[in-house]
């Protein structure tokens, strides 16, 4: 994708948000330098936006390669490897506010799933500190973990809507209400998600939560065109797909917890550029009254 429209809807950003950050954040001394550096904090998120849609599967490659050798022209002010590295953590912030900005719209029909984000092989558990105060061990259908979970709520349109991170051992459903807060209509979800309290909260907060049943479970009656849409969970897990095998957001080389989640909120918002995203076409109006 063309780094022009990216840059220009962050720099769009950037001049609101940055005026309105600076008021709130809290000086370590009386008289602190205001250093201005090469790089201003548009061009920092652009560049790490625009990695995870360039098909590289490790950053400094992309930064080395690409933006060093053919984007001078593009971004004056580059500075080398080690220096962009440095200034990432600045950039957090500004890039979650940012993802914010570039959810979708609920139509009434809605995708609820989580998939896990392993910061280290399983082998390697003892002995890694990096993320030993935040990371804790989970358990997928395949096998346990050591990382976090990312819980996403998607549209039929596989546009995001709501996203929050969460330690490994976090229940899926726990996060449930206050993801899906703001929302409404149909929830549809996996297994792991059904509980008869859970959707008894949701139900008086407007959202009907539709859920495949757990063996053994009594079967219920479900309007066909519920049951067709649940057939159709997938879309999620396309979404998730996409972004941890070609947006890069899981992997175990990181080395610092900023970076770490610079790299996560970079993925999805770089997801949200993609012209073409997992979508059911369901948006002609002769069928939103039906799932309303």
């Amino acid at each position: 994708m063309n780094t022009l429209p990216i840059f220009c809807n962050v720099d769009d950003f950037c001049k609101a948000f940055a005026p309105v950050w600076q008021q709130f954040l809290l000086a370590a001394q009386p008289k602190q330098r205001d250093r201005k550096f090469g790089l201003c904090l548009s061009e920092v998120m652009t560049i790490v936006i625009q990695f995870h849609l360039s098909g590289y599967r490790t950053f400094k490659a992309y930064y080395t390669e690409q933006v060093l050798a053919h984007q001078r022209s593009e971004f004056p002010g580059l500075v080398s490897y080690n220096r962009f590295v440095e200034l990432l953590p600045a950039a957090l912030v500004p890039l979650c506010v940012y993802l914010t900005t570039r959810f979708g719209t609920c139509s009434g029909i809605s995708f609820l799933d989580s998939t896990k984000l392993a910061v280290c092989h399983n082998r390697r558990i003892w002995g890694h500190k990096v993320f030993a105060d935040y990371a804790e061990r989970g358990k997928t259908s395949v096998d346990w973990f050591y990382g976090f979970k990312l819980h996403l709520v998607v549209n039929d349109c596989g546009e995001l809507l709501k996203v929050t991170i969460t330690p490994g051992n976090i229940d899926d459903r726990a996060v449930v209400p206050t993801l899906v807060k703001d929302l409404f209509g149909k929830l549809f979800g996996d297994k792991g998600y059904v509980s008869q309290p859970l959707f008894e909260q949701l139900w008086q907060d407007g959202v009907q939560l539709i859920t495949k049943l757990k063996k053994g479970m009594k079967e219920r009656l479900l309007p066909e065109f519920d049951k067709l849409v649940l057939r159709k969970r997938g879309i999620i897990e396309s979404i998730v797909d996409q972004l941890k095998n070609i947006s890069q957001i899981e992997h175990t080389r990181h080395r610092s917890v900023y970076n770490f989640f610079v790299n996560l909120i970079a993925g999805l918002v770089a997801y949200t550029f993609r012209e073409k995203k997992p979508s059911l076409h369901l948006r002609d109006r002769h069928l939103l009254p039906a799932v309303l």
